[in-house]
């Protein structure tokens, strides 16, 4: 990079004012990028980026303009927290400037009860846009995931004439090729799973609506709804705060379940668990997710009693601190550890990673020696170093 190059970079980065150093002009589309950062970052600015001001929808257009999208959201992500812009969103023509991300998303479902009318519409198109990019991306390595775990663990070990595979059962059995009689003979024999009416595995997602975890809310609900499509896999979702909510049965849309989500509010894991609880029939064939960073204001151990009988059960039960692209949050550490200790364990996770830990899940592997291979850090069983 040149002198002239950085200098430039510096002027841009400290805003020109009569101290920064740089001595550097700018001309040019220089000038345009920036006047849309002073906008939001000079504190000393007059006028500015005021949640009524008729510079908005421009500002909004210029950023996109000058900046790639990964620095766009960062932008209006600071605008929202910097200038308090939330209210701007409840403008259907502010609202139709914003680039649609997750982050948008999460403020648009905390801010629901402000919308109405045209507003209302156009925050739904918004969230139903980015939950389109979402499942674009995010369906197919689930769904394969899924189904390819499944179908591991149902292989047919003694099929029956009509049900061997026989392009695996050649492959297993090429060293038993007798070249005087020309063939293989087929020492181990693989076949397709059998047909089950019923679902293999069932899945329990028990998600919690802080607002802390509104990433989370809607990646969860985006993987609710691919796995609902599964035939193989019996899909819940639930919600809580201190109340519990099943959303079960509006898994086809995920923007309805996003859009029945009440961000906020308390935290009653122990009583959302007791449900969860409740609907599980087949604990050896139950994976049950609790997504939350543990802060428990309900019966802590009420909590660990039940976390423990449904282990006790067979129930795989994970305790995801995050689903987010931004790591954990603020995370109650110890009762992450006592669930650990008690074979719950507890981790954030990307959404890039979660199609391989349910499928690690499915496969009933260690989760925390998976999460180990990911890269991931459990947190550690009360007790145990670390």
């Amino acid at each position: 990079m040149s002198d002239t190059e950085r200098l430039r970079r510096w002027r841009l980065v400290l805003g020109g004012g009569a101290a920064d150093g740089t001595g550097c002009g700018l001309s040019g589309r220089d000038v345009g990028i920036d006047r849309a950062l002073g906008a939001l970052y000079d504190s000393d600015r007059k006028g500015g980026l005021g949640a009524s001001s008729p510079s908005v929808p421009r500002w909004l257009g210029d950023i996109r303009d000058y900046f790639p999208a990964s620095v766009v959201q960062v932008m209006q992500r600071d605008a929202f927290e910097r200038l308090d812009l939330k209210r701007m969103l409840t403008e259907p023509e502010m609202l139709e400037a914003v680039v649609p991300d997750v982050a948008l998303v999460s403020t648009l479902i905390s801010m629901r009860g402000l919308l109405g009318g045209k507003t209302k519409d156009t925050a739904r198109l918004v969230v139903r846009k980015v939950v389109e990019a979402l499942m674009r991306k995010l369906e197919e390595p689930l769904r394969q995931a899924v189904t390819g775990a499944i179908d591991r663990a149902s292989v047919n070990r003694r099929p029956r004439h009509t049900e061997i595979d026989w392009n695996r059962t050649i492959r297993a059995n090429l060293r038993h090729y007798q070249a005087e009689y020309r063939t293989i003979i087929p020492e181990t024999r693989f076949g397709h799973g059998r047909r089950q009416r019923a679902s293999l595995k069932d899945v329990i997602l028990c998600i919690d609506q802080s607002g802390s975890m509104a990433s989370s809310v809607v990646y969860s609900s985006i993987f609710g709804a691919v796995m609902a499509s599964l035939p193989a896999v019996t899909t819940r979702l639930v919600v809580f705060d201190t109340e519990v909510v099943d959303l079960s049965d509006e898994l086809e849309d995920p923007v309805e379940v996003l859009f029945s989500v009440q961000l906020g509010g308390g935290t009653d894991i122990n009583r959302a668990m007791g449900y969860c609880e409740s609907r599980i029939t087949r604990p050896e064939d139950t994976i049950l997710v609790l997504i939350s960073d543990l802060y428990e204001g309900g019966v802590e151990a009420g909590l660990l009693a039940r976390a423990q009988r449904m282990v006790a059960s067979g129930v795989q039960v994970v305790a995801l601190l995050a689903l987010s692209d931004e790591g954990a949050p603020s995370y109650d550490r110890a009762l992450a550890g006592r669930l650990a200790a008690l074979g719950v364990p507890a981790f954030a996770c990307t959404p890039d990673l979660f199609p391989d830990l349910m499928a690690a899940a499915i496969r009933k592997s260690d989760l925390t020696a998976w999460a180990a291979s990911a890269g991931i850090a459990a947190i550690p069983a009360a007790g145990a170093p670390g």
